[in-house]
C-alpha cells in the first residue's frame, strides 16, 4: 500500500464524538500507527448545532494528525487550500461523517482521492461517490440498481458506543431491574443531569435540572446526582447559569440556584456577590475530596464530572434527565433510560434546527422572534425529538414538552425509581433499537480496501 492521506469530513458535536471518534480508533488499529504510511486529517464544516469547540475535541484524539476548524472550511472547499496550507499525498480517501454529501464529491475530485460516504438516512450523488457505508438496508433498496454495487451495509456507528459502556455499573447491566421495591428504598441511585452545552439551553436547563433534583432529594435523600460537563463548557461558565445574579430566569421562574464548590484551595469567583465556596467537599453528600460540585441552598450537592467521553459515568446512571440533541443518541446507544425535557418557557432558546429553520432562527436581530415562531410551529406538529424515539418511530423514552414545572417532572422520575421494572423495560427497548456494534470496523475495512486499490 502506498503512503496515503485519509481526510474525514465532519461537522457537529454529535458527529465528532459518536462517529469520528470510534472510526479513527479502528482505523489506527487496522492500518497501524505509522504516520509516514497513513496520515489522518479531519476537516470540519459549519453546523447549526456547533459549540465552537469541535476542533478542540478532535485535537484530543491521538489517532488524528491534523484538524481544521469549521470557520476555515469554505476556503478549503472552494479553493482547495487549508488555512495552514497542508500538503497532500498522491493517494488518499475522503470519508464523509457529517455535513453535506456534496462536499466529498468536490474535495475528492479535486485531490483525485477515492470517496466513501457514511449514510445514516439517505445516500446522494451515487454517480460520483465511490463507496457508501450505510446504516440501514432500506438505503440500498432506494438506490438505482446500477449503483447498488457501491453500497455496503455497515450498521449504526453510534451502536459502537455500547461496547465502551457495556457492563459499566448499574445503567449497563440492569441491576435495578432485579431489585424489589423494598430493596430500592436503600439503594443510592445515580441520576445524570444533561442540561445542554450551549448558553441558550443552559440558561433554562441548569436551574430547571437543579430544581428537579432538589425536589427528588427532598423525597429520596439517598439519591445522588451528577452533571457530565461537556468538554466545551468550563465549570465557571456552567456555574454562572446557577447564579441568580447572572441568570435572570432563576428568579423569574422560581427555579433553583447553586454555588460552585471547588476542591482544595482552587479559588474561582462567579461574581463579587456570589463567590465560589472552597474546601467544603467533605460536607457534600457522596462527594470525594477532589470532586467539584454545585451546592444548592437546600443542601443538595450535584457532582460535576469533566471526564470525556463520559460513557463510563453515564452507564452507571439508573436514569438521565436530558435535553434534546446528540446526547439522546449516546444515551440510547448505551441503553441508559432517560427522560427528555423540552421546556417552552423560553422558546427562542431552541435554535439548533437543521436546514432553513436553523438559518432563520440564527439570523441577527430577527432571529429570536423567528425562533419563537419556528419552535411554536414545530412543537404543534407533535413530532418525536429524542433519537431513540426517532429510530423506533414511537415514544420509547418519555418526551416532556411544555411549560415544565420541576415538581411534576420530579414526580415522573420518582415513579421510575419506585418501579424499577419500568426502567428495565425502557432499557430493553433501547437495546432493541440501537443496533449491533461493529459499524466502525466495517467502515474502516472499506477504507482499507480503497487504500489498497492504489
Amino acid at each position: 500500500m502506498s503512503a496515503a492521506d485519509i481526510i474525514i469530513l465532519s461537522n457537529g458535536p454529535g458527529e465528532v464524538t459518536t462517529w469520528v471518534r470510534p472510526l479513527v480508533k479502528v482505523l489506527r488499529q487496522l492500518l497501524g500507527e505509522n504516520r509516514e504510511q497513513v496520515r489522518i486529517s479531519v476537516v470540519l464544516s459549519p453546523c447549526p448545532h456547533s459549540t465552537g469547540k469541535e476542533a478542540e475535541i478532535v485535537n484530543s484524539y491521538s489517532e488524528v494528525d491534523r484538524v481544521q476548524g469549521a470557520e476555515h472550511f469554505f476556503g478549503f472547499f472552494l479553493r482547495g487550500v487549508t488555512v495552514q496550507n497542508w500538503d497532500w499525498r498522491k493517494h488518499g480517501v475522503v470519508i464523509f461523517l457529517g455535513g453535506d454529501q456534496f462536499f466529498p464529491v468536490v474535495i475528492g475530485s479535486r485531490l483525485g482521492y477515492r470517496t466513501i460516504v457514511y449514510a445514516e438516512w439517505e445516500a446522494r450523488w451515487h454517480r460520483w461517490i465511490h463507496r457508501f457505508g450505510v446504516m440501514k438496508p432500506e438505503i440500498i433498496t432506494k438506490a438505482p440498481p446500477k449503483y447498488r454495487h457501491k453500497f455496503t451495509l455497515v450498521g449504526d456507528l453510534m451502536a459502537d458506543l455500547a461496547v465502551e459502556g457495556e457492563g459499566m455499573g448499574r445503567g449497563g447491566d440492569g441491576e435495578m431491574g432485579r431489585w424489589g421495591e423494598e430493596e430500592i428504598k436503600y439503594f443510592q441511585p445515580l441520576i445524570g443531569l444533561l442540561p445542554g452545552s450551549k448558553s441558550a439551553k443552559l440558561s433554562q436547563g441548569v436551574p430547571l435540572a437543579l430544581a428537579i433534583a432538589e425536589y427528588i432529594y427532598s423525597i429520596r435523600p439517598q439519591t445522588r446526582f451528577v452533571i457530565p460537563v461537556a468538554p466545551t463548557v468550563e465549570l465557571s461558565a456552567l456555574a454562572s447559569f446557577a447564579n441568580p445574579n447572572q441568570n435572570p430566569l432563576i428568579r423569574k421562574l422560581g427555579w433553583a440556584e447553586a454555588k460552585l464548590v471547588m476542591p482544595g484551595d482552587q479559588l474561582l469567583s462567579q461574581s463579587p456577590e456570589y463567590d465560589v465556596e472552597v474546601g467544603d467537599t467533605e460536607k457534600a453528600n457522596s462527594n470525594s475530596p477532589s470532586q467539584s460540585f454545585l451546592k444548592t441552598p437546600k443542601g443538595l450537592s450535584v457532582e460535576l464530572s469533566k471526564a470525556f467521553p463520559a460513557y463510563d459515568l453515564l452507564s452507571q446512571c439508573c436514569l438521565c434527565i436530558t435535553t434534546v440533541g446528540a446526547n439522546t443518541a449516546e444515551l440510547g446507544a448505551l441503553a441508559v433510560p432517560m427522560i427528555v425535557l423540552i421546556p417552552t418557557q423560553q422558546l427562542e432558546a431552541m435554535r439548533a434546527w437543521d436546514g432553513l429553520p436553523g438559518v432563520l432562527a440564527n439570523l441577527p436581530v430577527v432571529g429570536a422572534g423567528l425562533a419563537k415562531l419556528i419552535n411554536w410551529l414545530i412543537l404543534r406538529r407533535k413530532r418525536l425529538f429524542a433519537w431513540p424515539n426517532i429510530w423506533a418511530q414511537e415514544e420509547i423514552v418519555p418526551e416532556l414538552v411544555g411549560q415544565l414545572q420541576p415538581q411534576e417532572v420530579a414526580q415522573v422520575v420518582i415513579d421510575y425509581l419506585e418501579h424499577p421494572q419500568k426502567l428495565e423495560i425502557m432499557r430493553s427497548r433501547l437495546r432493541s433499537v440501537r443496533g449491533e456494534p461493529g459499524a466502525a470496523q466495517k467502515l474502516a475495512e472499506l477504507v482499507k480496501e480503497e487504500l489498497e486499490s492504489f
